[in-house]
This record gives structure tokens, sequence and C-alpha cells, in this order.
């Protein structure tokens, strides 16, 4: 089932993309972008039911499918299903048609290198296929080719590119610290480096961490790595500002988790846990402070990704099963909510034709349903009952008053609370505040914009009131992996550590 599930996230992209280039017709790339990714949405789920424990190798061990890889594709798979379907309403612009085409090879593209990445079982494969994520995505983000897109989209490929080329020095360094027991030349993998973990110099593995942790937290949006951010979820098309924040920023916290886990083999709990608990602390402050003083809608909603991923962050940081469980929980609640409210902001801005929120006003008589759905997304953003994001954040909460990040639960706390407050204090703004005389008119919103803010919202409901046993398995499957310590390896162990051929681990 794996292997079927792997072939068509994969394949049906990949194909997708073949065939808009063999015939660049809109309606056409939109009709098979569209049914690709209603085909890796049903692969994804696939994945997720069947993945091992263990993991499933494929391609001569170059490919893994294992619990985390398959959530992380899962929350993918949902965000481009979404993204699609409001890209057939939000794309479709008078005199833009001929650009379709190479708008939806790009997004299908895009999408296949965000399933790639999770799947890459060595550590410099991995690497590239987040490399190739940035490389595609700078193009959709300076789609719309205004000066200050594409100003974005050149943010975008410098800073990321400068901290992923930390987390390759970083990736290096823990091929060097594995040599030191595995000989000079060994077969790489996740599992490889968990294994030789407690062999390895201790303080090359964590100055491994730092770099793959500043490299790929560049890309995940921790701060102060974050620059990038705002400016690239505020300047791309709507679908492509979901797929940033709702799918992107997953593929990179798995590298980051990953090389937790070995930390963790190695004994190292305490150091990399708080440092993941500062990073993630520190994101939360920033977008508190910036999201109180937002004007524009889609940065306000990019800040918001900063404060999420953050919050991910300390999920993992804080470890233990209510930790990684809340973090892995976070992240599928994330995505659909973040989807959500980047549709309404697509909307908003399309339907008043601005970006500011100074100007968009009454929003809720002008489209009540559009509304409706856009504040519900707002209050479950901020981590109000009865919607996922409070049980997967409440979750997080209960590990940190657990464990030794107390202190960064309570900072978190606070910090929660006055985003609640300066983020719903703008959906008044824009709701109950009177137009003004020279407010802009606003156009009709279609069905497609509308139809997958109503296929976000109501599984994050239902998320948020029901927590499927079957996920609670596979978040504890994924939180022995992370968190269980390396046994203390007896003379035969060490000798095995030691020998030069790896492949027995990987």
């Amino acid at each position: 089932m794996t292997g079927i599930a792997t072939s068509v996230l994969i394949g049906a992209p990949a194909l997708a993309v073949l065939a808009m280039l063999a015939a660049p017709r809109p309606r056409l790339a939109e009709r098979l972008n569209l049914a690709a990714a209603g085909l890796c949405f049903i692969a994804a789920v696939a994945m997720t039911v069947s993945a091992p424990a263990a993991g499933a190798r494929y391609l001569g061990r170059y490919l893994i499918v294992d619990p985390l890889g398959a959530w992380i594709i899962l929350c993918a798979a949902v965000v481009y299903l979404l993204a699609s379907i409001h890209a057939c309403g939000y794309m479709r612009m008078p005199g833009e048609e001929a650009r379709l085409p190479r708008f939806y090879q790009l997004f299908a593209l895009f999408a296949l290198t965000i399933f790639i990445a999770p799947l890459m079982n060595n550590p410099g494969l991995y690497w590239i296929a987040i490399e190739m994520t940035t490389v595609v995505s700078t193009f959709l983000v300076a789609f719309e080719q205004a000066a200050e897109a594409i100003e974005a989209g050149w943010k975008y490929i410098i800073i990321v590119s400068a901290g992923i080329t930390l987390a390759l020095l970083g990736t290096v360094i823990f091929y060097w610290a594995g040599t030191f027991s595995l000989g000079p030349t060994y077969d790489m993998t996740w599992r490889v480096l968990r294994h030789a973990a407690p062999h390895m110099d201790r303080a090359l593995l964590v100055l491994g961490f730092l770099l793959v942790l500043v490299g790929y937290g560049t890309k995940v949006g921790l701060a102060p790595m974050h620059t990038w951010l705002p400016d690239a979820h505020s300047e791309g098309p709507a679908p492509v500002s979901a797929m940033l924040s709702g799918a992107l920023l997953n593929a990179a916290m798995a590298g980051i988790v990953r090389y937790l886990a070995v930390l963790h083999r190695a004994g190292l709990f305490m150091l990399p846990d708080q440092i993941l608990a500062v990073f993630g602390t520190a994101s939360l402050l920033v977008a508190a402070l910036f999201i109180v003083r937002q004007r524009g809608v889609k940065r306000l909603m990019a800040y918001s990704s900063v404060e999420h991923m953050g919050i991910v962050a300390l999920g993992f940081g804080f470890g233990g099963p209510f930790g990684v469980a809340g973090a892995m929980y976070h992240m599928l609640n994330h995505s659909l909510n973040k989807s959500l409210m980047f549709f309404g902001a697509g909307n908003a801005m399309r339907s008043f034709g601005t970006r500011s929120m100074t100007r968009i006003r009454d929003y809720a008589r002008h489209f009540p349903v559009a509304a409706a759905l856009w504040l519900a997304g707002a209050v479950a953003i901020t981590g109000a009952p009865p919607f996922g994001l409070f049980a997967s954040e409440l979750t997080i909460l209960r590990a940190g008053f657990r464990g030794a990040g107390l202190w960064a639960a309570i900072v978190m706390l606070v910090l929660l609370i006055l985003i609640f407050i300066g983020f719903l204090d703008h959906f008044r703004v824009m709701y109950f505040e009177p137009a003004g005389d020279d407010a802009p008119r606003p156009a009709r919103l279609g069905a497609w914009t509308v139809a997958p803010m109503w296929l976000a919202l109501i599984p994050l409901l239902v998320l948020g009131l029901w927590w499927p046993r079957a996920m609670w398995r596979d978040f504890q499957t994924v939180e022995q992996v992370i968190e269980r310590p390396a046994a203390a390896p007896g003379p035969a162990a060490r000798a095995s550590a030691r020998m030069p051929d790896a492949r027995r681990a990987s």
C-alpha cells in the first residue's frame, strides 16, 4: 500500500506537469492540477494509515515512508487540494488566462517537491529536496510580477538559500562525526545516524544541530531567521501563500525533528530541547509584537505563521508523549486553519481591491457567508475552543508544564493571550467599523473561492471536538523514535558500530 501511495504522490503531479507542458491550455491545466491534487490527497491518506512504525524503504533505501514523513505529507496534500480548488476561482483574472498554464505547472511542481522532501532517507538528499522547494516556489512568490512581488521573491531566495547553506554545513558535520565510528565512507541515512549517535563526539553533534536548526529554521520561519516570510507570504497569490504556510514550513520542520532524534539517541536531551524552546518562544514574541501593529491583511496571516511554527517548535522542544503529539496535531490543524485564513484574505483583497485592512470595511454586510467563515477561522487561529488548534495548543502546554520547559510554557500562554486580543481586534475593525466615503466598492466572490473555506473549517471543528485514536497511536510511534535514548552499548555493539559498512542499519 505504501509503495503504491508513494508512486501516486510522485507520479500524479509529475504527469500533470508534463501534460500541461504538452498542451498548455488554461482550462486543461486547471483540471489536470485539480485531478493531481485529488489523487495526492487519497494517496496521502492511504500512506498515513499504512505507514509501518519502523519505516518502509524504497529505491535502494533512498526513500523512506515512516509515520513522521507520512503525517507531514498528509498535511501538505490537504493544503494542495484545498489550494487547487481555491485557485480555480482566484486565478481566473481577466486578461490573465494565457499565464494560467505556467502557474499550474509551477504549482504542481511545487507540490511535488514538498512531497518528496519528507520521503528522503538520506540527509543530503533531503537538503537537495528542500532547496528545490525554494527554487520552484520563488517563481510562484513573484508570479504576479509586481515590483513588490519580485522584490519578495529575491529576498526569499537569498535569505533562505543562505540559511540552507548553514544546514548543508551541519549535514557535513554530522557525516564527519559518524566517520569516527563507521569509517571514512558509509551509507548516511537517518537510521544510521541514530544508531551511531551514542558513539559520536557530542561537541560535533551539538555544533551540527545548531547549524541545521538555524538553516532549516530559516526555511521554517523561526525568529530571528523569519524575515523573508512576511514578504513572501503576503506577495504571492493566495493559493501559493496557503501552500507556503500550511505545507512547506512543515516539510522543513521535518529535518529539524529528525536531527533532534539523533541527538536524543546520543543521550543529549536538555541542551537541544532548550535551544528549540528558545527559538520557539522568540518566534511567538516576534509574532505577537508584529501582529498587534500590522496593517496588511496577508502580512497579518504571515506573522501568524511565524507564531504557529514557534508553537510547533515548542512542542518538539518540550518533548514527551504530549509534546510530540501536540506538535504533530498542531501541524495538521495549522495547515487547515491557515489555508482558510489565506483564502479569506485573498478573497477580501480581490473583492475590495486593496491589501490594507484600513480600507476593508463592513465586510460582513457585503459577504455574509464568506465573512462568517473567515471570522470563524480567525477565532480558531488564535487558539480558541472548540477548534483543533485549541486542542493541540492545550496539549503542548500540558507537556511544557510537566517538564523542564515550564518557563517557556508560561511565556507561551501569556503571548497567546496577547495575540488573541491583537489578532481579533483587526477583524473587529474590518467587520464592524463603517466604511468611509472613499472606501472601494467590493466585487463579487465566486463559489470556487468560498467552497474550500467550508472544506477547511468543518474538519478543523471536528478535530477540535474529537481526537481519533489512530492519530494518537501514530504520534506515540513518532515520539518513541524521537525521544528514546540509546541503550548502553556492550562490547559487541561497540565493535559493530565501528564497522565501516553501515548497510546493516540503513
